[in-house]
């Protein structure tokens, strides 16, 4: 593997792990330091970063990202994106108050987690085939709740969807920041 593959795996890595640009710089000038040392010294870069690139890359990334810090920007996520649902689910709904049922939740609830679950495994999928496999295992999850009942269990007013987009604001503007100057 050369060193701009092991450079360019290395920055895959962190993009998809949510370190932001100006850090993924640092980390890859870094790297490419350590690299070009080696090189000078007869040396390859599997030698500077092991057999396991992406392993290197995901151990770097939790050094420099800590558990506690990840783990609040993922809630924070995770209620921004819960909060868009709910969002439009007002809107496609056209009403104020919306009801939740035990189907509602095992939709969304198996929805996510098939999401969570296959991207952890397989890497980024894209949206469309991500959303196809989550419905694949949400559907049959709806159908089974609505044959055991379709009582209402809480009305969730309007301003509850507002309330969970606003501690993800922040980390989904930087995430949109870092992709468009990125891209430029």
């Amino acid at each position: 593997m050369t060193n701009a593959q092991i450079l360019s795996a290395c920055r895959a890595n962190w993009e998809y792990r949510g370190i932001d640009e100006a850090s993924v710089r640092e980390m890859l000038d870094e790297l490419s330091a350590h690299l070009e040392d080696a090189q000078t010294a007869g040396r390859t870069g599997q030698d500077v970063v092991g057999g396991d690139v992406r392993a290197f890359a995901a151990a770097w990334a939790r050094a420099r990202a800590p558990l506690p810090r990840r783990v609040l920007r993922t809630a924070s996520l995770g209620c921004f994106v819960t909060g868009g649902v709910l969002l439009l689910s007002y809107l496609t709904r056209w009403t104020t108050s919306l009801e939740v049922t035990p189907g509602y939740i095992a939709f969304w609830a198996v929805l996510a987690t098939a999401t969570v679950v296959w991207k952890l495994r397989r890497g980024s999928l894209g949206i469309r085939r991500s959303w196809a496999v989550a419905l694949a295992a949400a559907l049959p999850a709806a159908l089974l709740t609505r044959l055991a009942g379709d009582a209402v269990l809480f009305e969730l007013p309007l301003w509850a969807a507002p309330l969970l987009l606003l501690p993800g604001v922040p980390y989904a503007a930087a995430d949109a920041r870092a992709r468009k100057s990125s891209r430029a």
